[in-house]
């Protein structure tokens, strides 16, 4: 018997204590009050509550609320019908909003609110508590203004104040935190802006500018930071100006940055909005410093034109993305998403507003801007990405060059030391030849095979001169109009006996006509000595391809082979003196192979994996670029 009382009285406090008052709030659903009257009231006439039943007093409704304020009006005067509140606890009222700088609430006669702002922000909330009233009562809001717009937007909602409450915030809050998120991300950005090269600063520092006025414009353009600081409101307003006349400027900056000029209309229009939102700046500062005094000018200038130059920028900036990202540039492409994005938006928005008679609340723009920086973040990545690649091949060349340079350093060694000792080793082993010639005439049988051993050294020494006096004087001795098809058709007369000798099959294909300055017999000593190599590398059943084409400017020779391939490290030392992968090689026939290509304005290069083959891969350019370039450099001498 006690456990059951004690059950029951557990229940009762539970009901009382926990589901009494949830029922009791929810006992009666929200009420939204969409009709109302309004009376404008002029600026020479009385604050005083007007007589309910004068015959000017005008019907409006949240579809036709009457926002626009007629000339020579200062405010206007509202008036509601409350229906009856005893159905709620604590029943309240709630405006999510209105167009008014001072406001006061009467219930009859009775004043229940009087709240007042001294800065022009127009955009305002209004909660309140209001007692348990049996019966309907007449309920008139008094809105001033300085401006062009005043009254209710949206009705006036009728619920449980704890229930207002938590709408009173919950509707604005989202904005506040992500523009203070945006603004935070602009600031430690603008922070960073010390670590970047200085031809990288202008272009970032306009993105931190526009990510950090953007999260400002979303946190003041919500009337709660001017409820909840009302002492700073007019700071508040100024901040909010300011930034929109920086966020434009500096979007465009950075458009024009991403089109590289590329529209001179558009540079153009980029340099009078930046004059012109400096003008807007100056106003600001003027208006500020006044305490307002020249409300008229400063807002003609800073929300009737400047509104009127956004919307032209938006449009402007739409076709142009349209047509850079018909180019096929991603980073572009990637722009031009995020730009028409924010251009449909809001252009969406300033049509709306105006076509609404300025009673619209801008909200679209908040999306394009969201979906710009995700393209702006996603054109970062791309661009750390590009940078870093470029970095890896900036280093690769400059290991390239640095090796080149090491090489050609040491080749012109060996080419002055070539010049100078050829002439005078060639002469001595020619008349030792003669006289080695002459006694194995005279000698018997038994020792002609040594004479013969040692006829064949000196020949092989005198190769190897021959080859010291070619690499040091690589000069032409005639040059001339080659076809390329006719000299390769030579080369392989004269290589397919000694490739059939190895067991190698020699294929060669070239297109006809390309044409280019050299030396023919030059040119077939570069290239017996390349296609000698390669059929070195190859065994019996191998293959050495000979294709020939052109590619742009240039006319491109590959040769390429099924043999053993290199490593890395042997590839990197090819045309380095006295470099050879053969057992008994001297290196110096790819030697002059670099050099004779070098000289008749070409380039050659090797790729190359290991057990699968090799490529020579020489370029020349065609007579006709070679004309063009040596104009060129005639002009520059």
């Amino acid at each position: 018997m006690k456990s059951a009382l004690r059950i029951s009285a557990l229940g009762a406090f539970v009901f009382l204590f926990i589901l009494a008052p949830q029922l009791a709030s929810a006992q009666h659903h929200p009420v939204t009050i969409q009709h109302w009257q309004i009376h404008y009231i002029s600026e020479q006439g009385s604050l005083d509550m007007p007589s309910p039943a004068r015959e000017n007093w005008q019907d409006a409704d949240i579809y036709d609320p009457k926002t626009t304020l007629p000339k020579g009006s200062r405010g206007v005067w509202i008036r509601l019908e409350l229906p009856p509140t005893s159905d709620w606890v604590n029943p309240g009222l709630l405006a999510d909003r209105l167009y008014a700088q001072d406001i006061s609430v009467y219930l009859g006669d009775q004043l229940l609110l009087e709240s007042t702002r001294a800065f022009a922000f127009d955009l305002n909330k209004l909660i309140l508590p209001v007692a348990p009233i049996p019966e309907q009562a007449d309920l008139y809001v008094r809105l001033l203004v300085t401006g062009e717009r005043a009254g209710l937007v949206g009705g006036l909602r009728i619920d449980d104040f704890n229930e207002l409450s938590e709408r009173f915030i919950s509707r604005d809050i989202p904005d506040v935190l992500l523009g203070t998120g945006i603004a935070f991300l602009g600031l430690v950005m603008l922070i960073c802006t010390g670590y970047l090269h200085r031809r990288q600063r202008s272009t970032w520092i306009s993105l931190c500018l526009i990510a950090l006025t953007t999260g400002m414009l979303m946190i003041f353009y919500s009337p709660l930071p001017y409820i909840y600081f009302k002492e700073y409101g007019r700071l508040l307003s100024y901040l909010f100006d300011a930034s929109m006349f920086v966020l434009f400027p500096s979007l465009i900056y950075y458009i024009d940055q991403m089109f590289e000029g590329q529209f001179r209309f558009f540079t153009k229009f980029r340099h009078f909005q930046m004059g012109y939102s400096a003008l807007c700046l100056v106003a600001l500062l003027v208006y500020a410093v006044t305490d307002g005094r020249f409300f008229g000018p400063y807002y003609l200038i800073s929300n009737r034109i400047f509104g009127f130059l956004i919307l032209f920028q938006l449009v402007l900036v739409l076709s142009l993305s349209i047509i850079h990202a018909l180019r096929g540039n991603k980073n572009a492409i990637t722009l031009s998403i995020g730009m028409f994005l924010l251009a449909i938006l809001g252009t969406a928005d300033m049509v709306i507003y105006y076509l609404s008679e300025r009673t619209y609340t801008l909200f679209l723009w908040k999306f394009g801007v969201v979906g710009l920086m995700v393209t702006l973040v996603i054109i970062l990545a791309r661009r750390i990405s590009a940078d870093y690649g470029m970095l890896v091949n900036y280093s690769k060349k400059l290991e390239l060059y640095n090796h080149r340079l090491e090489r050609t350093e040491k080749l012109k060694i060996i080419s002055d030391l070539a010049a100078s000792v050829a002439h005078e080793v060639r002469n001595p082993l020619q008349v030792t030849r003669g006289f080695l010639q002459l006694l194995s005439g005279k000698s018997d049988g038994k020792n002609k095979p040594f004479f013969d051993m040692a006829t064949n050294e000196l020949d092989r020494a005198a190769a190897i001169i021959t080859d010291f006096l070619t690499f040091a004087k690589p000069e032409m001795e005639a040059v001339s109009l080659l076809n390329l098809s006719e000299e390769l058709r030579k080369i392989e007369t004269m290589m397919n006996p000694l490739a059939a000798m190895h067991g190698t099959v020699l294929v060669f294909s070239s297109q006809p006509d390309l044409y280019f300055h050299g030396n023919s017999s030059k040119l077939k000593q570069a290239f017996i000595n390349v296609i000698k190599n390669s059929l070195e590398a190859t065994g019996t059943n191998g293959k050495i391809e000979v294709t020939a084409f052109s590619e742009k400017e240039d006319i491109v020779v590959r040769v390429k082979d099924n043999g053993e391939g290199m490593e890395e490290e042997q590839i990197a030392k090819l045309g380095v003196p006295f470099f050879s992968t053969k057992a008994k090689g001297t290196g110096l026939g790819l030697m002059v192979t670099f050099r004779i290509i070098e000289v008749m304005k070409g380039s050659i290069e090797f790729r190359s994996v290991k057990q699968q083959g090799t490529e020579a891969i020489i370029r020349f350019p065609m007579a006709a670029a070679v004309k063009e370039r040596d104009s060129l450099n005639g002009a520059g001498a």
